[in-house]
């Protein structure tokens, strides 16, 4: 699988998704997120992953401006949080995202989560923002198959991204494959597990034969599996080290080796329980 920094995943309406970006959750300290995302642009990250309920839209917006690259040359995404949710409230949330962004327009637009009562309004506003060429994308998060077939059932705009926690002792694989079966693509949020893994003795072992460290081990088995990956770090190092995974392949065996370590462990809420 060739890939690099720059490689994309071709959404199912033709746009093109970094499959490699910075995510940028309780990056809280002002100063010290900018820092980060400035490094992260100028050393080669083509996407940031943002969120509302995050609090540093401002910050992705004054990166963007700060690290040297042209805005349309970067793929930002955000999310509308769940008290923010519904048809007329999430155009509203829009609106205050992109202005804190201090942008014209986002990238791709998502659902943060699937709220029962308000999801499938959610997304239906969102459908909107795509038409109006607001945002390049719609998408959603946090949805399990059956959020999906509900929004499917009546959507005129198809979901084209599903951002999900995804790691490798959380693989969804039934989930993946209905998502492939769609054409929806997949990001891995929590991918390194909240640092979980960076012990465990099998992906030590595969790392070392690569020379790579154990996260940068978790990263390129995202990306053979055909996901689109948002790895976070604060730490300017550790933001270098974790884009260095484009120089080395994971084989067959190794990826089968590192996907059963799945548990089905969750760092985070599941979907099904979540609330407002």
């Amino acid at each position: 699988m060739n890939l690099t920094i720059e490689s994309t995943k071709t959404l199912h309406n033709g746009v093109e998704m970094p499959r490699f970006g910075l995510g940028v959750y309780k990056m809280t300290d002002k100063e010290a997120a900018v820092e980060a995302m400035v490094k992260a642009i100028q050393t080669g990250y083509k996407a940031i992953d943002t969120a509302t309920v995050y609090d540093n839209e401002a910050e992705v917006g004054e990166a963007v401006r700060a690290g040297g690259v042209k805005r349309e040359e970067l793929f930002i995404t955000s999310k509308v949080w769940n008290t923010d949710q519904g048809y007329d409230q999430t155009l509203h949330a829009f609106e205050a995202s992109l202005k804190r962004l201090d942008m014209d327009y986002l990238d791709l637009y998502l659902t943060h989560w699937a709220i029962p009562d308000t999801f499938e309004e959610t997304y239906r506003a969102i459908e909107r923002l795509y038409d109006e060429k607001l945002i390049r994308a719609a998408g959603v998060s946090n949805h399990q198959q059956h959020h999906l077939e509900k929004i499917l059932a009546k959507d005129n705009t198809k979901p084209m991204v599903n951002q999900i926690e995804l790691h490798p002792q959380l693989t969804q694989e039934s989930l993946r494959e209905f998502c492939a079966a769609q054409d929806i693509a997949v990001t891995s949020w929590s991918p390194l597990a909240r640092g979980r893994l960076l012990e465990d003795p099998v992906l030590s072992e595969i790392g070392e034969k690569h020379g790579k460290s154990i996260a940068q081990t978790i990263i390129r088995w995202h990306l053979q599996n055909d996901l689109i990956v948002i790895p976070k770090s604060v730490t300017p190092s550790r933001i270098v080290e974790n884009a260095d995974v484009f120089d080395f392949e994971l084989s067959e065996e190794e990826i089968k080796q590192i996907s059963a370590l799945n548990q089905d462990w969750r760092s985070g809420t599941h979907p099904d329980e979540i609330k407002v």
